[in-house]
């Protein structure tokens, strides 16, 4: 049996709660919506619920993939709920959000891969909430990059495509996606569409080297990415790949600094954060 290691103390996090919290809680259960907040047990899921934001998961809640160090359901999903970019938009405007970051469990068994209810769900936002500024944090599409071209015609303000690990770990850790995939469809963004602003992110902790992190650094400066998130791996469960290294807040201070001496125009780079973290305030920094 495995036995789960002890956090350090940096990694502890408030306990859930408060209005905006609650009001959150409550329309995503009306409407029968998901976060990823909640489906990858996100250590900032107060902080964000509290000032008011939140990720849409989009596509359902099972994913066709499993991934080792992933929290959501994987198996064989429902069939797609077409009302499910209407409601979406609905929630959004009636929690009056100003940003908003719509991301998916992986379509494996949808010929597009879902783009077509990112496209729309995107247009449904923009329609009801013309000011609310939308990112995107879609799967690989399986390289589709006809697919990829669907969900930026629909004109969200950042495309975000998460690597997750290091080259090496893919295999072991990511079995059914594959590395250069990823990075083709972060280049192609920027080849659709030069001006619109492309984010990516990972997880250290799970046994790459220093080399290996810098490595992948290069990698996502070399096709065009804008903005990055770099935080810690945390076990979901017993089930799931174990922490190999908890990262001191110094590590990811010092990743921060040589990330951005290499080109990127932001970086969120820490022990509690994950891809959708401050998402608002990467942008504005950019813009």
């Amino acid at each position: 049996m495995q036995v789960q290691r002890r956090h350090p103390d940096w990694l502890k996090v408030p306990i859930p709660g408060g209005k905006n919290y609650a009001q959150i809680k409550k329309r995503l259960r009306s409407c029968k919506l998901h976060t990823i907040c909640e489906e990858a047990k996100c250590p900032n899921l107060a902080e964000c619920f509290g000032r008011g934001t939140a990720t849409f998961l989009i596509l359902g809640d099972t994913c066709t993939r499993n991934c080792r160090y992933c929290n959501v359901t994987h198996g064989a999903p429902l069939e797609l709920n077409n009302d499910e970019p209407e409601q979406v938009a609905q929630s959004v405007k009636a929690l009056g959000l100003s940003y908003v970051v719509i991301t998916s469990v992986t379509r494996d068994d949808v010929l597009d891969g879902g783009a077509d209810i990112f496209f729309r769900t995107v247009k449904a936002i923009k329609s009801i909430s013309p000011t609310c500024r939308v990112e995107v944090l879609v799967p690989d599409f399986r390289g589709d990059i006809d697919a990829l071209g669907t969900v930026l015609s629909a004109g969200p303000d950042v495309l975000n495509h998460n690597i997750e690990v290091v080259e090496r770990l893919f295999p072991s850790l990511r079995p059914q996606g594959n590395y250069d995939t990823s990075l083709t469809l972060l280049r192609s963004s920027k080849k659709i569409n030069k001006s619109l602003p492309t984010k990516s992110g990972f997880m250290i902790g799970l046994g790459e080297t220093r080399e290996e992190i810098l490595q992948l650094l290069d990698d996502l400066s070399e096709v065009g990415v804008d903005m990055l998130t770099i935080g810690q791996y945390l076990q979901p469960s017993r089930d799931h790949e174990t922490v190999k290294k908890y990262y001191t807040p110094k590590e990811f201070e010092d990743f921060k600094i040589i990330a951005l001496k290499k080109g990127f125009k932001h970086v969120e780079s820490g022990p509690l954060v994950r891809s959708s973290y401050h998402a608002e305030d990467s942008l504005k920094v950019i813009s």
